[in-house]
Formats: C-alpha cells, structure tokens, sequence
C-alpha cells in the first residue's frame, strides 16, 4: 500500500518508488495531480483511501505532463469515477497523443551506460512504460491564470521544456508549489538527492527547462513537491541555484 506524506494541510505527496503524485483535499473533496505509470491505478486508489477518502471524492484531476509515469492510470481512474482531466491548452494535444515528445527505447537504450538506467527501466517496463496511453477526455483549463476552480485552488505556473506545455501548481494556502518533473530531488538515473534537473534525454527541450525554472525561484512558497523525490523544504531560489549548479559541475 502506498503511504501518502502529509506535507501541509489538505496537501499529501504520494510516492510510487519511481514517480509521485498529488493529492489535495478540502472539505473532504479531492483533486489529483498526476497518476503515475499504468500499474498504479490501484495504489492510487490505496492512497486516497490512506487519507480517509474514497475515489469518489475525486472531483478532478490535473496533469503536470503527459508523460507515462504521470498519466498512466489517468483516462481508467477519470472513466470509472467521472472526474475530469485538465491540463495546460498546450499540453492537451499532447495528451491526447496527438504528438509524443517522450524519450522512447532507443534513447534509453543509448544511455543505457549511465548508473542506475539499466535497473530503472527494467521496473518501468514492469509498471508499464511501454503501454500506449492517452487521455483523450482531457481538457485545457481557462489560460488565463488565477487559481482553478477545484479543491485546493492550485494555480497553474507554466514550466515548458520537459514537454512544450509543462506546468507547476502553486499551493499558496500551503506555501508549496507542484513542480513535475521541471525540477526534481532525487531519481533512480541519478547519484545526488536534492534539487536536481534530470538527465537530458527526459526533456524535450532542454535549454527551456533550465531557462523556465526560474519561475519557480520567486514564488511564495518554501515546499517543493516534484514528480520524483521527496518534498523539499526550504528556499526555491537556493533549489534553483543548486540544480542550476550541478549542470555546471557536470559539464566542466
């Protein structure tokens, strides 16, 4: 059974080993932020259960990417309990598969000489990582900024560059910000824990992505919950910086 970690009130980080997900509750209703791989849609419903919570409770559920580990179980979840899926206008199509802007076998093949690729994609292709998966009821949330109108009241911050319509979730009652994959602090492909960028054959742009977290540096909000890793606490300009520094120190 998956544990969800309660980081403020209302707001639990959910880990499943190799990706997390969101949940955010107010007056005993949810939203979901991501879903993991395929294999996950029923410890996803484990954690909602953790919380004193039924999936029923689910009254939307919002994607950060749609990248496997993140919509796996999204389209069975928000078909057996009638929730709806949103996502930035750019990154709808995405989901929907429309276009696919995801490292695939033969990337991971070539990087397959890096410490811990190996071992990691063996387990993802156990959680099924290499199923066909969309979410063709997805729908774009209003992109006109401000909070959305769902338990929590996130407020979409817009990160492209891991995928063209990646986005964060400010939590402002919580002082934490939803950081997908834009930012992480910690990965099965990496030998650090702490804020980190992963590794280059994640993003599809990856330029964009170290150009674009600079959102994050200023917001209100001292919690860090990315899409692999545990939540960080502390300043977001020092989390920018250090993962910022360690591309330095990489490329030196």
């Amino acid at each position: 059974m998956t544990t969800p970690f309660q980081v403020a009130d209302g707001v639990f980080l959910v880990s499943a080993g190799h990706t997390n997900w969101i949940l955010l509750e107010e007056d005993g209703a949810l939203t979901l932020v991501d879903s993991g791989y395929p294999a996950h849609r029923e410890a996803v419903e484990d954690s909602v259960a953790s919380i004193g919570r039924r999936p029923e409770d689910i009254r939307a559920m919002l994607i950060t990417h749609a990248h496997v580990d993140h919509i796996g179980s999204a389209s069975a979840l928000a078909q057996q309990y009638s929730f709806p899926v949103f996502a930035s206008p750019e990154e709808v199509p995405h989901a929907r598969r429309e276009y696919l802007q995801q490292a695939g076998p033969l990337q991971v093949a070539a990087n397959a000489w890096r410490p811990g690729v190996l071992p990691w994609s063996l387990h993802i292709v156990r959680v099924g990582a290499l199923k066909p998966v969309s979410v063709p009821e997805v729908q774009a949330f209003p992109s006109g900024g401000g909070a959305l109108d769902v338990p929590g009241h996130p407020i979409p911050v817009p990160l492209p560059g891991h995928t063209s319509g990646h986005t964060g979730y400010l939590l402002p009652g919580a002082g934490a910000v939803v950081s997908g994959d834009a930012l992480v602090t910690a990965h099965a492909t990496s030998r650090v824990d702490g804020p980190q960028f992963l590794l280059p054959m994640f993003h599809h742009d990856e330029p964009q992505t170290h150009e674009t977290v600079e959102a994050l540096a200023d917001l209100p909000a001292d919690i860090l919950l990315p899409g692999h890793g545990p939540a960080y606490r502390g300043s977001l300009r020092t989390a920018v910086d250090t993962a910022r520094e360690r591309v330095g120190r990489a490329s030196a």
